[in-house]
């Protein structure tokens, strides 16, 4: 099981980290990273840089391609190379899944056009000009296609998915194994959960 996430400067750290903290522990998969060029990328917020050895032009194929979001989307949507090896690698894929504003880039891909699909509440506007219609859920999947919201959303994503590569004890193994059991200490995670003066300090955030 080859799982392939894409890293890029200004990355959103849990996007990524969430799901391949979940995912490493599918029995018998693999993940990769892999970056615009092999070398340092830094996340969105300044302070994690990775090393990176595997351009992603270096990949043909993989099982599961997870494309996270963060500011750094917003270049890269804009980079047909990039977008054509997303839509490339995906006819070959068994899942193909996004984090965050990652849907961006599936969608700029054309994978999303015409479906309901998810991305950070703040990036609506952006996921449906690419003909996709939003839907405040955590988690859309179409087939092999999925979606899910923002940033700590990826980690119930990567855990249904991995019952779908394995089984649901398998991944209620994995869950009890990283201990995912939130019982947050305020309820404010959903824009239809928060106060107008909370959405306005969150969007000063990103």
């Amino acid at each position: 099981m080859d799982i392939v996430i894409p890293l890029f400067d200004r990355f959103e750290p849990l996007d990524a980290m969430g799901p391949y903290e979940i995912l490493a522990h599918v029995p018998g998969a693999t993940v990769r990273f892999v970056a615009p060029e092999p070398g340092r990328v830094t996340d969105t917020l300044g302070a994690l840089t990775v090393d990176v050895g595997t351009g992603y032009a270096e990949v043909e194929q993989c099982d599961v391609l997870l494309v996270p979001g963060g500011r750094g989307t917003r270049e890269l949507v804009k980079d047909r190379d990039f977008v054509a090896w997303v839509r490339r690698i995906h006819d070959r894929t068994a899942f193909t899944t996004s984090v965050c504003t990652g849907s961006l880039l599936l969608g700029a891909a054309g994978l999303l056009d015409g479906l309901t699909a998810t991305t950070h509440w703040a990036a609506t506007a952006e996921l449906e000009a690419y003909g996709a219609r939003y839907t405040p859920e955590r988690v859309v999947r179409h087939d092999r296609i999925i979606t899910s919201a923002g940033v700590s959303s990826g980690i119930d994503m990567a855990l249904g998915l991995a019952a779908l590569l394995t089984d649901d004890v398998t991944a209620q193994a994995i869950q009890l194994y990283t201990e995912y059991d939130p019982t947050p200490p305020f309820d404010s995670g959903s824009v239809a959960k928060s106060s107008p003066e909370i959405r306005e300090r969150a969007r000063t955030l990103g």
